[in-house]
């Protein structure tokens, strides 16, 4: 049984002439699946390496199937073509929408984040972007919201670093692949808030909740994910996951940025003296409110 060669992918830019990839129908899954599956993933290797990628540790990309579809591989191919790409490594961390990849550019660690168009949370993801003004011209359909999440992201990313908050430095982004520095050392990343020592909790949760009043009132962001899973703790702190942040002229600014405040009081209570929730959340809105 043959699958369907794309000879061809097209963009706004041209179409890049790409050897025939193969899409397996899903009637062969019915026949002998762990043959079929392995077969499929040598091919996908062996793609991946006929368009210029390097893979290292592959034995490690056990989510190919579902990561790396058609629109993933021409996103791919672009990058390599403008060689921000060179190398794909095993993965750094899989997310409810993203996978997270090392990766390498001319021998640079960086981290290769990419949105799973199949799989991706659509009801969830369309909460943060209705209402951001970035975006409201952005369709609903799935595809279009998550190259949307994507582009998001790569600007939330910029806005925080040139507010002097410590991220991931966003490279480039293509369609679903969003590219940024590498955090951690030796290709192993650095672990999240609440897998890591802290010698002086204090001094890193006041640091947080600075962060926090910079993001609002520099950035002009709200997190709206911030918690001990999104920040990394090695050399210093690090803010990563920005996909979900809003302006903070969204109408659940204030929502989000309280959820922010709690979920790091939580974690931080048992660690150190924290302030009241509605104390920061006045401080840095600069309103004055018992409830907000």
């Amino acid at each position: 049984m043959r699958g369907i060669p794309c000879k061809h992918f097209c963009s706004g830019s041209g179409a890049y002439p790409l050897k025939p990839i193969w899409i397996a129908p899903d009637t062969r899954r019915t026949m002998n699946p762990k043959k079929t599956i392995d077969k499929d993933l040598a091919h996908f290797d062996k793609r991946l390496e006929e368009m210029g990628i390097r893979l290292k540790d592959a034995d490690q990309l056990k989510v190919r199937e579902d990561v790396f579809d058609d629109v993933t591989l021409l996103a791919l191919y672009k990058l390599v073509h403008k060689k921000w790409l060179s190398v794909i490594g095993g993965s750094i961390s899989t997310g409810k929408e993203a996978n997270v990849f090392y990766g390498e550019r001319d021998g640079v660690a960086i981290a290769i984040k990419i949105y799973r168009i199949r799989t991706a949370n659509f009801t969830t993801m369309s909460s943060y972007i209705i209402g951001d003004r970035r975006f409201s011209h952005v369709k609903k359909a799935k595809k279009e919201l998550i190259f949307a999440w994507t582009k998001k992201e790569f600007s939330n990313l910029q806005r925080a670093k040139e507010a002097g908050i410590v991220v991931p430095e966003p490279l480039v982004w293509d369609r679903n692949i969003l590219i940024m520095s590498f955090i951690g050392e030796d290709e192993t990343p650095y672990p999240q808030l609440r897998n890591a020592h802290m010698d002086y909790p204090a001094e890193v949760y006041a640091g947080i909740i600075s962060d926090i009043d910079t993001l609002y009132n520099n950035a002009e962001l709200v997190h709206a994910d911030l918690s001990e899973f999104n920040i990394l703790f090695g050399d210093r702190r690090y803010i990563i996951d920005m996909g979900q942040s809003v302006t903070r002229d969204h109408p659940r600014a204030h929502h989000f940025l309280m959820r922010d405040i709690r979920n790091i009081n939580r974690f931080f209570r048992s660690r150190c003296d924290v302030r009241n929730d509605v104390e920061i959340f006045n401080a840095v809105t600069g309103l004055d409110t018992t409830v907000p």
